[in-house]
């Protein structure tokens, strides 16, 4: 899937929503220990309820890595259930990997073949060399962290360079030079929709994958308003505010009511934006 199919799902979905399938033993609800797999059974339900609504599902690797072996095969799962029922949605490994050599390599051999996943988020923090691997997969995309939500991205992304620019915009703008629009996002998180408009200034027509909305406060109109390009041109996440929405037998149907939510209001600025006939 290249950007113009992503496009196309925007529009066909009315939505650029991405579902960050984070599962959490402690935090699913506990009917859902009477099966085999609780944590599949969790994301086959919250994928039922909201399908319609998104064009990405974001599991972070961390939360079924530390479940062990029963964490991986309920990702395996996951990913096969997807692939065979919704092959249009992106699957997107938060991985945020970021090693060299034969180690990069295993990396994208992992995420791209062992699981397959369309994209995985990565660290440019060693260099062009340490995301080559994953650029070997044509048909895969490059997620390059940009600019974070966190607090401690104050203690090197926002710190200024020589270059009178903040060091996040150098790892952008260099970042961008090493693939097209076409297998290359970048991360940019929505607590800083200011900075959306001096990123589009560098790479205007790049995807974004846009974290922060909904639990970590991030607000949908703001980001749209700086970051929004002529297809579209942004994921938003939302994790917590939607998967656990709920937390009784009902929790997927709750889960479908906050996605709608954000639905609306994407399809409303779509419009606004004149991407939608």
């Amino acid at each position: 899937m290249n950007a113009e199919d992503l496009f196309d799902q925007i529009r066909k979905k009315q939505s650029f929503l991405c579902v960050g399938l984070d599962a959490d033993e402690d935090k699913i609800p506990s009917h859902l220990f009477k099966y085999d797999d609780p944590v599949f059974e969790f994301n086959k339900a919250i994928i039922d309820a909201t399908h319609d609504l998104v064009v990405a599902y974001k599991p972070n690797l961390a939360f079924y890595e530390a479940m062990g072996t029963k964490g991986i095969i309920s990702l395996e799962k996951t990913n096969a259930y997807i692939q065979e029922n919704f092959p249009e949605i992106i699957m997107i490994a938060d991985a945020k990997r970021g090693d060299i050599g034969n180690t990069a390599r295993m990396y994208a051999r992992s995420v791209f073949e062992q699981f397959g996943f369309d994209a995985v988020t990565l660290s440019p923090y060693m260099g062009k060399d340490s995301i080559d691997p994953f650029f070997e997969y044509k048909d895969k995309w490059v997620v390059l962290l940009g600019v974070t939500s966190n607090s401690g991205a104050e203690d090197f992304q926002l710190a200024n360079t020589d270059t009178g620019r903040p060091f996040f915009m150098e790892v952008i703008d260099k970042g961008s030079k090493w693939a097209d629009e076409n297998q290359l996002m970048f991360v940019a998180g929505a607590t800083r929709p200011e900075m959306l408009k001096e990123i589009r200034q560098v790479i205007p027509n790049h995807f974004l994958l846009v974290p922060g909305v909904g639990a970590q406060g991030g607000n949908l109109e703001d980001v749209a308003a700086n970051g929004i390009n002529s297809q579209c041109g942004l994921l938003v996440n939302s994790s917590r505010a939607i998967i656990y929405a709920g937390n009784n037998e009902h929790f997927a149907q709750e889960a479908r009511i906050s996605a709608h939510d954000l639905q609306d209001k994407m399809k409303a600025i779509l419009f606004e934006h004149n991407l939608l006939d």
